[in-house]
């Protein structure tokens, strides 16, 4: 009985690390957002093969209006996209087939705001968040069990202007993010150098009460988030100051505790921070920089205070890097320019975090926004 107690306690790790490597997805679905003033038509799926880093087509769906930005819910049935088409602004819902990697049409309501350029999904599939951006609202739709969208339930309009009278005129919300245990929004807003927290319990019929709000310095639009993997942080890249700002986060409160910049020693140009990411293993941070750099930068996390300590800094061979994702495995990066019409694959250096470019690349029209979900 010893002898076979043993024998059990020597394969239960080899059997759990066996289950694991089985269940492990090794292909993923690649999900592209688009601006469909050229040659893109609408939302495109590509299969992405977690060990290779390569990448094939497998569905499109057309007919929709500039989906700028895109999400999927958690039990991988929903994929939500954005409309920006100006004043009246969209969002539509759709059912997705991983397998297949098709998408189907449920319906759209109003944002009711201008330009939404940000969308996200609470974990139980509830609410879906807005951030418009032209008209600086916030905005909460219900979600129904089908995936369908319901009306509005919630506006959440900022006021006042910044510094800069040609991009801070009024304010400009830029992206509506929940905290890990969803117990928040935070919010920011470009045209008014904020970075906003709100309250958010589900079952209310207005979800959203406001919590707290931090500021950054004049002028340096602030855009999007990330939160670290011990969720004790916040990144906060900025737009138009092409900054990192490091925040301590606990309970919905926000402590500024660093900010580095995206730049090049002595660099004088034009310049617009974009993405912001951190890699799996919750060592490294990411963030693109785009109008006359064209760069992505890379950061080691220090574990002990969150703080940033500059890696790399590496060209992404095309104009405005919008956005960019991490595979879940950690061993590749996707980065999509959206006026070069190209999307590149990035092999990442797990012992380091830096970044080197592969052969592997396709062309899709203004690519926006890149979001991967498991091939079931």
């Amino acid at each position: 009985m010893k002898k076979f107690l043993l024998i059990i306690s020597l394969l239960f790790p080899v059997l759990v690390y066996a289950q694991h490597k089985k269940t492990a997805p090794s292909t993923y679905d690649l999900l592209i957002g688009t601006y469909t003033k050229g040659k893109s038509k609408g939302i495109y799926v590509y299969r992405f093969y977690a060990e290779t880093g390569k990448l094939a087509y497998l569905n499109e769906i057309d007919g929709v209006d500039n989906p700028s930005y895109l999400c999927v819910a958690a039990n991988n049935k929903f994929v939500y996209a954005v409309n920006e088409i100006g004043k009246k602004g969209e969002v539509s819902a759709f059912n997705f087939e991983p397998k297949v990697g098709k998408l189907t049409f449920i319906n759209k309501e109003p944002s009711e705001g201008a330009d939404p350029c940000y969308v996200s999904v609470d974990k139980a599939q509830k609410n879906v968040f807005i951030a418009n951006y032209s008209s600086g609202a916030l905005t909460v739709l219900p979600v129904n069990k089908d995936g369908s969208l319901s009306p509005v339930s919630q506006v959440v309009q900022d006021e006042g202007h910044g510094v800069d009278k040609e991009r801070q005129e009024a304010p400009h919300v830029h992206i509506a993010m929940l905290s890990p245990d969803e117990k928040y929004i935070l919010y920011s807003d470009l045209g008014t150098d904020k970075l906003n927290v709100m309250r958010y319990r589900a079952s209310n019929a207005q979800p959203l009460t406001p919590v707290s709000s931090v500021s950054v310095k004049d002028g340096e639009g602030p855009r999007h988030i990330v939160f670290s993997n011990d969720k004790k942080h916040v990144y906060l890249v900025t737009e138009m100051g092409s900054l990192v700002h490091v925040f301590d986060y606990d309970n919905g409160k926000l402590k500024e505790v660093q900010s580095i910049t995206l730049l090049r020693d002595g660099f004088k140009g034009q310049t617009a921070g974009a993405a912001i990411h951190i890699s799996p293993d919750g060592r490294f941070l990411y963030a693109s920089n785009r109008l006359e750099t064209n760069e992505i930068s890379v950061y080691a996390i220090d574990p002990a205070n969150g703080h940033l300590i500059f890696v790399q800094r590496v060209s992404t061979y095309g104009k405005n890097p919008r956005d960019f994702a991490i595979a879940p495995n950690g061993n590749f990066l996707v980065l999509a320019n959206q006026d070069s019409d190209s999307i590149f694959v990035y092999r990442l250096d797990k012992s380091n975090g830096k970044i080197y470019k592969t052969s592997q690349t396709i062309e899709v029209g203004n690519p926006v926004c890149l979001q991967f979900a498991p091939a079931e």
